[in-house]
């Protein structure tokens, strides 16, 4: 929440708009971390199965 989110909360207002403009940030914020997450299990899907064609154990070189 910013500072400008912030200083709408302490002023009386339209708090309708408050609370529809919170509740998109949540979405969007939700969408993100699911997205993330998504990208994040993708990558441990490929490197999970490069390891399973060079066999488990396989150690790169230094």
């Amino acid at each position: 929440m910013g500072l400008r989110d912030f200083a709408r909360t302490l002023r009386p207002g339209n708090d309708q708009q408050l609370a529809t403009d919170l509740r998109t940030q949540a979405r969007v914020q939700r969408s993100r971390s699911a997205t993330r997450a998504a990208r994040e299990g993708q990558a441990w899907e490929d490197k999970d199965r490069a390891q399973d064609r060079r066999g488990r154990w396989y150690r790169p070189a230094r």
